[in-house]
Protein backbone atom coordinates (compact mmCIF):
# COMPACT_ATOMS: atom_id res chain seq x y z
CA UNK A 1 0.00 0.00 0.00
CA UNK A 2 1.26 3.49 -1.08
CA UNK A 3 0.72 6.74 0.66
CA UNK A 4 -1.83 8.85 -0.98
CA UNK A 5 -2.78 12.56 0.14
CA UNK A 6 -5.66 10.99 1.85
CA UNK A 7 -4.21 8.59 3.87
CA UNK A 8 -0.05 9.69 3.69
CA UNK A 9 0.64 7.66 6.27
CA UNK A 10 1.55 3.85 5.98
CA UNK A 11 3.42 1.48 8.21
CA UNK A 12 6.22 -0.96 6.50
CA UNK A 13 8.41 -2.93 7.57
CA UNK A 14 10.94 -0.15 7.58
CA UNK A 15 9.47 1.45 10.36
CA UNK A 16 10.86 -1.16 12.92
CA UNK A 17 13.99 -2.18 10.63
CA UNK A 18 15.65 1.46 10.54
CA UNK A 19 15.57 1.79 14.16
CA UNK A 20 16.94 -1.91 14.78
CA UNK A 21 19.70 -2.10 12.33
CA UNK A 22 20.92 1.86 13.50
CA UNK A 23 20.75 0.71 17.27
CA UNK A 24 22.13 -2.50 16.64
CA UNK A 25 25.42 -0.98 14.79
CA UNK A 26 25.97 1.45 17.45
CA UNK A 27 25.86 -1.65 19.86
CA UNK A 28 28.21 -3.40 17.48
CA UNK A 29 31.02 -1.05 17.79
CA UNK A 30 30.87 -0.11 21.74
CA UNK A 31 31.24 -4.22 21.85
CA UNK A 32 33.95 -4.58 19.62
CA UNK A 33 35.71 -1.77 22.12
CA UNK A 34 35.17 -3.54 24.64
CA UNK A 35 35.23 -7.07 23.56
CA UNK A 36 38.52 -6.01 22.05
CA UNK A 37 39.81 -3.39 24.53
CA UNK A 38 40.37 -0.68 22.00
CA UNK A 39 39.05 2.74 22.04
CA UNK A 40 37.73 4.11 19.00
CA UNK A 41 37.14 7.73 20.92
CA UNK A 42 40.07 8.76 18.56
CA UNK A 43 37.57 8.93 15.86
CA UNK A 44 35.09 11.37 17.24
CA UNK A 45 35.07 15.07 16.51
CA UNK A 46 37.84 17.28 17.75
CA UNK A 47 36.88 20.49 16.89
CA UNK A 48 38.78 23.04 14.17
CA UNK A 49 41.54 20.33 14.05
CA UNK A 50 42.53 18.29 10.73
CA UNK A 51 42.46 15.03 12.00
CA UNK A 52 39.10 15.85 13.85
CA UNK A 53 37.34 16.03 10.89
CA UNK A 54 37.01 12.78 10.48
CA UNK A 55 34.68 12.19 13.56
CA UNK A 56 31.97 14.39 11.40
CA UNK A 57 31.18 10.64 9.64
CA UNK A 58 31.86 8.78 12.59
CA UNK A 59 31.59 10.46 16.00
CA UNK A 60 27.22 9.41 16.06
CA UNK A 61 28.77 5.79 16.17
CA UNK A 62 30.88 6.08 19.20
CA UNK A 63 30.18 6.08 23.09
CA UNK A 64 31.96 6.35 26.04
CA UNK A 65 30.30 4.49 28.33
CA UNK A 66 27.00 1.78 28.84
CA UNK A 67 24.67 4.39 30.26
CA UNK A 68 25.55 6.73 27.43
CA UNK A 69 24.60 3.68 24.60
CA UNK A 70 21.22 3.31 27.23
CA UNK A 71 19.98 7.02 26.60
CA UNK A 72 20.78 7.61 23.45
CA UNK A 73 19.13 3.81 21.82
CA UNK A 74 16.35 4.53 24.47
CA UNK A 75 15.46 7.94 21.84
CA UNK A 76 16.20 6.52 18.74
CA UNK A 77 14.17 4.04 19.27
CA UNK A 78 11.59 6.13 19.64
CA UNK A 79 12.00 8.64 17.63
CA UNK A 80 13.60 7.01 14.12
CA UNK A 81 10.14 5.20 13.89
CA UNK A 82 8.38 8.28 14.15
CA UNK A 83 10.53 9.81 11.57
CA UNK A 84 9.68 7.16 9.38
CA UNK A 85 6.59 6.43 9.32
CA UNK A 86 4.82 10.40 9.56
CA UNK A 87 7.94 11.86 7.46
CA UNK A 88 8.91 8.82 4.87
CA UNK A 89 10.36 10.94 1.76
CA UNK A 90 12.58 13.13 3.76
CA UNK A 91 14.09 9.75 6.08
CA UNK A 92 17.31 9.33 4.86
CA UNK A 93 17.67 13.00 4.32
CA UNK A 94 17.15 14.42 7.87
CA UNK A 95 18.90 10.97 8.95
CA UNK A 96 22.48 11.09 7.13
CA UNK A 97 22.56 15.09 6.72
CA UNK A 98 21.59 15.03 10.33
CA UNK A 99 24.85 13.38 11.42
CA UNK A 100 27.19 15.00 9.37
CA UNK A 101 25.55 18.94 9.85
CA UNK A 102 25.55 18.06 14.01
CA UNK A 103 28.56 16.97 13.42
CA UNK A 104 30.02 19.62 11.35
CA UNK A 105 28.41 22.53 13.53
CA UNK A 106 30.35 20.68 17.18
CA UNK A 107 33.78 20.63 15.02
CA UNK A 108 33.28 24.47 14.45
CA UNK A 109 31.65 25.35 17.95
CA UNK A 110 32.82 22.69 20.21
CA UNK A 111 35.37 22.64 22.85
CA UNK A 112 39.26 21.48 22.00
CA UNK A 113 38.22 17.66 23.55
CA UNK A 114 36.91 14.62 21.76
CA UNK A 115 32.84 14.55 21.42
CA UNK A 116 31.73 11.54 20.52
CA UNK A 117 27.75 9.93 20.95
CA UNK A 118 24.76 10.19 18.80
CA UNK A 119 23.16 12.93 20.86
CA UNK A 120 23.26 15.31 18.21
CA UNK A 121 21.58 13.48 15.83
CA UNK A 122 19.08 12.58 18.71
CA UNK A 123 18.47 16.57 19.00
CA UNK A 124 18.43 17.17 14.96
CA UNK A 125 15.52 14.64 15.01
CA UNK A 126 13.32 16.08 18.01
CA UNK A 127 14.23 19.43 16.44
CA UNK A 128 12.91 18.62 12.80
CA UNK A 129 9.92 16.22 13.97
CA UNK A 130 8.83 19.16 16.25
CA UNK A 131 9.11 22.58 14.12
CA UNK A 132 8.24 20.58 11.35
CA UNK A 133 4.69 19.61 12.75
CA UNK A 134 4.35 22.98 13.68
CA UNK A 135 5.35 24.53 10.28
CA UNK A 136 2.67 21.66 8.58
CA UNK A 137 -0.02 22.66 10.78
CA UNK A 138 -1.33 19.12 9.79
CA UNK A 139 -3.13 17.96 12.93
CA UNK A 140 -2.06 14.51 13.06
CA UNK A 141 1.58 16.65 13.00
CA UNK A 142 0.96 18.89 15.42
CA UNK A 143 -0.41 16.19 17.80
CA UNK A 144 3.21 14.22 17.19
CA UNK A 145 5.13 17.22 17.80
CA UNK A 146 3.56 17.97 21.15
CA UNK A 147 4.24 14.69 22.24
CA UNK A 148 7.89 15.09 21.41
CA UNK A 149 7.54 18.30 24.17
CA UNK A 150 6.04 16.07 26.66
CA UNK A 151 8.69 13.11 26.02
CA UNK A 152 11.80 15.56 25.43
CA UNK A 153 11.10 19.27 26.38
CA UNK A 154 13.92 18.91 29.40
CA UNK A 155 16.57 18.31 26.70
CA UNK A 156 16.51 21.77 25.69
CA UNK A 157 18.67 22.90 28.58
CA UNK A 158 21.33 20.90 27.44
CA UNK A 159 22.21 23.21 24.40
CA UNK A 160 23.34 25.67 27.06
CA UNK A 161 27.13 25.83 28.46
CA UNK A 162 27.82 25.19 31.81
CA UNK A 163 24.40 22.84 32.60
CA UNK A 164 26.73 19.90 32.57
CA UNK A 165 29.79 19.96 31.71
CA UNK A 166 30.12 16.25 30.53
CA UNK A 167 27.94 16.55 28.01
CA UNK A 168 28.45 17.73 24.67
CA UNK A 169 26.28 20.98 24.77
CA UNK A 170 27.54 22.54 21.08
CA UNK A 171 26.69 18.88 19.73
CA UNK A 172 23.15 19.70 20.84
CA UNK A 173 23.04 22.75 19.74
CA UNK A 174 24.46 22.12 16.52
CA UNK A 175 21.71 18.82 16.48
CA UNK A 176 19.30 21.18 17.17
CA UNK A 177 20.01 23.86 14.96
CA UNK A 178 19.77 21.35 12.19
CA UNK A 179 16.37 19.94 12.75
CA UNK A 180 15.22 23.21 12.74
CA UNK A 181 16.63 24.12 9.09
CA UNK A 182 15.62 20.47 7.97
CA UNK A 183 12.18 21.82 9.09
CA UNK A 184 12.44 25.28 7.53
CA UNK A 185 13.92 23.97 4.13
CA UNK A 186 12.66 20.20 3.10
CA UNK A 187 9.34 20.21 1.64
CA UNK A 188 6.28 17.82 2.77
CA UNK A 189 4.33 17.67 -0.49
CA UNK A 190 2.73 14.55 0.70
CA UNK A 191 0.73 16.39 3.68
CA UNK A 192 -0.52 19.37 0.13
CA UNK A 193 -3.86 19.85 0.70
CA UNK A 194 -5.76 17.68 -2.16
CA UNK A 195 -7.30 20.33 -4.72
CA UNK A 196 -10.93 20.06 -5.19
CA UNK A 197 -12.91 21.25 -8.20
CA UNK A 198 -16.42 22.28 -8.42
CA UNK A 199 -17.89 19.27 -9.39
CA UNK A 200 -16.51 17.13 -6.97
CA UNK A 201 -18.07 18.93 -4.15
CA UNK A 202 -21.17 16.94 -3.18
CA UNK A 203 -23.42 20.28 -3.14
CA UNK A 204 -22.54 20.60 -6.72
CA UNK A 205 -25.68 20.67 -9.36
CA UNK A 206 -24.79 20.48 -13.19
CA UNK A 207 -27.78 22.26 -14.01
CA UNK A 208 -26.46 25.66 -12.37
CA UNK A 209 -23.22 25.21 -13.62
CA UNK A 210 -23.08 27.76 -16.43
CA UNK A 211 -20.06 25.77 -18.13
CA UNK A 212 -22.53 22.72 -18.06
CA UNK A 213 -25.69 24.68 -19.78
CA UNK A 214 -23.61 25.08 -23.02
CA UNK A 215 -24.18 21.01 -23.33
CA UNK A 216 -27.19 19.18 -24.80
CA UNK A 217 -28.60 16.25 -23.05
CA UNK A 218 -26.74 14.78 -25.11
CA UNK A 219 -23.58 15.84 -25.18
CA UNK A 220 -23.26 18.41 -27.86
CA UNK A 221 -21.93 21.95 -27.60
CA UNK A 222 -24.81 23.91 -27.94
CA UNK A 223 -24.75 27.10 -26.23
CA UNK A 224 -28.55 29.16 -25.28
CA UNK A 225 -29.02 32.20 -27.51
CA UNK A 226 -27.65 35.12 -26.47
CA UNK A 227 -30.48 37.72 -25.49
CA UNK A 228 -30.35 40.61 -27.95
CA UNK A 229 -28.97 43.80 -26.68
CA UNK A 230 -31.24 46.26 -25.79
CA UNK A 231 -30.79 49.96 -26.04
CA UNK A 232 -29.99 52.14 -23.25
CA UNK A 233 -31.66 55.47 -23.20
CA UNK A 234 -29.49 57.73 -20.97
CA UNK A 235 -31.20 60.95 -21.47
CA UNK A 236 -35.06 60.83 -19.58
CA UNK A 237 -35.53 64.57 -19.34
CA UNK A 238 -38.86 65.48 -20.69
CA UNK A 239 -36.82 69.70 -21.84
CA UNK A 240 -36.90 70.01 -25.35
CA UNK A 241 -33.23 70.56 -25.87
CA UNK A 242 -31.79 72.92 -28.88
CA UNK A 243 -28.50 72.41 -30.25
CA UNK A 244 -27.07 75.30 -32.33
CA UNK A 245 -23.50 74.39 -33.96
CA UNK A 246 -21.41 77.95 -34.80
CA UNK A 247 -19.52 77.46 -37.72
CA UNK A 248 -16.67 79.65 -38.82
CA UNK A 249 -17.29 80.81 -42.46
CA UNK A 250 -14.25 81.07 -44.44
CA UNK A 251 -13.70 83.40 -47.67
CA UNK A 252 -11.93 82.54 -50.58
Amino acid sequence: MKPTLENPFVFSPSVVLLPLLFVLSLWIVFWVEQHFHINLSHYGVYPRTGFGVKGIFFSAFLHGNLEHLINNSLALVVLLPALRFFYRDQTFTVLVFGILFSGLGTWLLGRPNYHIGASGLIYALVSFIFFKGIFTKYYRLVALSLLIVILYGGMVWYMFPKVDNAVSWEGHLSGFLTGLAFALVLKTPQFAKPILYEWEKPDFNPENDPFIKNFDEFGNFNPPPKPEDSIKEYFTSSLKVIYDFIGINKKL
